[in-house]
């Protein structure tokens, strides 16, 4: 998607308007992590910041299908007002297989599904744009996932155990019996980039969690509990990842209330 350039501060995309995930139905667990939904607020266009999070998406957006591959730094897509946005997300290992093309020649785009040679593709599409409402596209979206899951092979076991690692903090070489050469060929291949980024992603990723659920936790506290070694290092990282200040993020996503 193309980026916007102003220079207004980014809001991230889950407080610009109305966001919701879904758990995949069973026949789906192991080649998708979640199903959402998001309908961006009517009004004038904002900045909305795409933070990244080692995952990779199949979209539905303007009457196309279209893979968002996954992002080293926040992307700002230009996308209009009132536009509701239904998405897939990859399980860890299972994008690469699913579109038979290694992540790492994905980082940072959005694709139209077409364009990886998908052949159900165009019928997809045309029975999702036959669909009267956003709620009628989550349901059916849903049932032609199950549909092609049915020819897909499972998802590399290995890249399940990496990112579950990384998002856990643990140290991959008491996990893996392979070599760092070997273990950044299969980074790059499932996640489109090695170990040490996609760490930082998801360490990035889980001051974000903590933030959802912090009212008054200073911002300190919420370093260490995320992993950084301290605060400037938070502040630093956080920066380069979303280009917006921990402070900022916090007040966007922090169980504090303002009155109004």
């Amino acid at each position: 998607m193309a980026s916007g350039k102003r220079n207004d501060p980014a809001m991230l995309a889950a407080s610009a308007g109305r966001y919701r995930e879904y758990a995949p139905p069973p026949a789906l667990r192991r080649h998708f992590s979640r199903l959402w939904s998001h309908t961006l607020r009517n009004g004038p266009p904002a900045k909305v910041a795409i933070v990244p999070d080692g995952y990779c998406d199949l979209l539905w957006i303007d009457g196309r299908l279209v893979i968002a591959g996954p992002d080293r730094t926040a992307a700002f897509p230009i996308i209009k007002p009132g536009t509701t946005v239904i998405g897939a997300r990859f399980a860890p290992g299972a994008a690469a297989s699913w579109l038979k093309t290694p992540l790492s020649a994905l980082v940072g785009l959005s694709v139209p599904l077409a364009d990886i040679g998908r052949k159900d593709t165009a019928e997809f599409e045309a029975r999702l744009g036959d669909c009267p409402d956003p709620s009628a596209v989550v349901a059916l979206f849903g049932r032609m996932l199950e549909e092609a899951a049915r020819d897909e092979e499972m998802p590399a076991q290995d890249a399940t155990v990496i990112f579950a690692a990384v998002n856990n903090g643990r140290p991959l070489s008491r996990l893996l019996d392979i070599s760092e050469r070997q273990l950044r060929r299969r980074c790059h291949h499932h996640f489109g980039y090695g170990a040490k980024t996609l760490e930082r992603i998801r360490r990035f990723q889980r001051f974000l969690d903590l933030c959802r659920r912090s009212g008054t936790t200073p911002l300190a506290c919420l370093a260490l509990e995320a992993g950084f070694a301290d605060q400037a290092h938070m502040t630093r990282e956080v920066g380069e990842l979303s280009t917006l200040t921990p402070a900022a993020i916090l007040g966007q996503l922090g169980m504090r209330k303002t009155p109004g």
